[in-house]
């Protein structure tokens, strides 16, 4: 102990003997373990936000939305035909799916319409999702206020509305809508609850619909007889009209080892009867797997870049401890003149070098950590930085310490003491 003591003493003395070397030596250390962490922040973050939109898709859930097959276009003219183009998915194919495919749970069908909402004299352009009072569950969604859609809703074809939280505030601000009317299209629908989350609707697009942002939730059988099923576009010369049954649909599957093979039956089923692909079919499960793969390959390129920069850093640390060997020749002759062994001289270089690698690796781990977070706040991108990567960052300078301080230390060992002292 006393003789590793007096080695970091020296150490330290001629390391602060030196302390503009030695601080431009360790800039590799620092900024190769500052990127380690920070890399692996960043890395881990992504994985965070996909493993959460994932959760809220739901690893048992396979969802399908309708998709507006490509318009044909008439080869006499260059105006678009007059016609109703009926697409997506339908009430039937629910049917077929729930009775002919055992392991699926449940199903919630979902027909989602933009319409503006009108609250007192305020109005709102909202998605209004007609759904069944099972949603909410299959949704992840929270219940804040009053009640969700219920089984009597259903059957009476009731007008009431639940409210998404950007949708009751974009309404009546900080006060709650709970029993009080809006307005959509020619009806009126009271509001008997407020929810959050729930997202899941996908007419607008997965991105969209994982926030759950203006959006308006009433009974399937109140959209279908109120709102309808067609859909007019008028434009100039010429007008189309659509119908659509249902725009998405989640199908819960019991156990997620069934989900693709699941998914494999339903798309078979659909296919079957329905001649153009007019529907999208999303496996969150399939989109985890792949977001993973993607973070392995982005881990390992990112842990390639940061070994490069402590390489880089390695190299220094060799090079200047081969020219404190170098100007340190005498002084080397003289303790093994006096009874030093090679592990003593081999020690006290040894020792030098881990205390630049490791003095780096803690000014890197500091700016390491602190990264990241300037990375949070600037960008708004989320990171996470894991004790597992500050422990990996700071083991690795300090094992680039020793492999490349190995050598100016075995060089510095094996001189001839008669040499040595003969130095100039």
């Amino acid at each position: 102990m006393i003789k590793v003591l007096l080695n970091i003493k020296l150490g330290l003395n001629s390391l602060w003997a030196h302390k503009l070397r030695s601080g431009l030596t360790t800039l590799g250390i620092v900024f190769g373990v500052a990127s380690v962490i920070c890399m692996l922040a960043i890395g881990e973050g992504l994985s965070w936000e996909a493993r959460e939109q994932i959760r809220r898709l739901g690893s048992n859930n396979i969802i399908l939305r309708s998709v507006r097959p490509p318009r044909e276009m008439d080869s006499t003219t260059t105006q678009r035909r007059q016609e109703v183009l009926q697409y997506g998915l339908t009430y039937a194919d629910i049917e077929r799916i729930a009775s002919t495919v055992p392991k699926v749970e449940v199903i919630v069908p979902t027909r989602e319409i933009r319409k503006d909402v009108w609250f007192g004299g305020k109005r709102v352009d909202g998605h209004v999702i007609g759904t069944v009072p099972w949603y909410l569950e299959i949704a992840n969604g929270r219940l804040l206020e009053g009640r969700f859609i219920n089984a009597m809703d259903m059957h009476r074809t009731a007008n009431v509305c639940v409210l998404s939280t950007g949708m009751a505030k974009s309404l009546s601000g900080l006060s709650s809508p709970l029993n009080g009317f809006v307005k959509i299209g020619t009806s009126f629908y009271r509001v008997v609850g407020v929810v959050e989350g729930g997202g899941l609707a996908v007419g607008s697009g997965t991105e969209r619909a994982m926030h759950g942002l203006n959006e308006v939730y009433i009974p399937l059988t109140a959209s279908r007889l109120r709102m309808g099923e067609m859909i007019v576009q008028v434009d100039t010369g010429s007008f189309s009209s659509e119908r659509v049954e249902l725009h998405s649909a989640i199908v819960r599957v019991h156990d997620s080892a069934d989900v693709l093979g699941t998914s494999r039956v339903v798309d078979a089923i659909l296919k079957r009867f329905h001649e153009k692909k007019d529907y999208e079919m999303i496996v969150p499960l399939q989109l985890l797997q792949e977001k993973e793969r993607v973070k392995r390959l982005y881990n390992i390129v990112l842990g390639l870049m940061a070994a490069i920069s402590l390489l880089v850093g390695g190299i220094g640390i060799m090079n200047i401890m081969l020219a404190n060997v170098s100007e340190r020749t005498p002084e080397i002759g003289i303790r093994r003149a006096i009874g030093a062994k090679k592990r003593d001289i081999v020690a006290q270089f040894l020792t030098e070098t881990v205390l630049l690698s490791g003095c780096g690796g803690l000014v890197g781990v500091a700016l390491g950590i602190g990264m990241p977070w300037l990375v949070t706040r600037v960008t708004q991108m989320h990171t996470i930085v894991t004790p597992w990567a500050v422990l990996i960052a700071f083991g690795i300078s300090a094992l680039v310490g020793l492999v490349f301080g190995l050598y100016p230390a075995l060089h510095a060992a094996n001189m001839d003491p008669v040499e040595a002292l003969r130095h100039e």
